[in-house]
């Protein structure tokens, strides 16, 4: 598995269900949005600060969170969809 360094977070994309219109036409995959809803995986160690003390994150795993559309760096791994994140792409924790 990956384990990320500093402030960044793993995500696993959560896939919307299969989308229908209105009309009742289903969406093909190719033509949806990246989903912008994920379960938090694993943390990394927190951010640095210039006075060498480390600030830990607001996410812990397990959290499923909300993150900026174009944010992030995606991977796949063993068949499944991930993001590697900055905690500031981060928008909000689902309760």
């Amino acid at each position: 598995m990956l384990k990320p360094l500093g402030d960044r977070v793993l995500v696993e994309i959560i896939e919307e269900a299969e989308q229908k219109t209105a009309g009742g036409l289903y969406v093909p995959d190719t033509a949806k949005e990246k989903s912008q809803r994920g379960k938090v995986i694993a943390v990394g160690s927190g951010k640095m600060l210039d006075n060498g003390t480390r600030v830990a994150l607001d996410v812990n795993e397990g959290d499923t969170v909300y993150f900026a559309k174009y944010g992030g760096t995606e991977v796949s791994l063993e068949g499944k969809n991930y993001s590697i994140l900055a905690e500031r792409d981060i928008l909000a924790i689902v309760e």
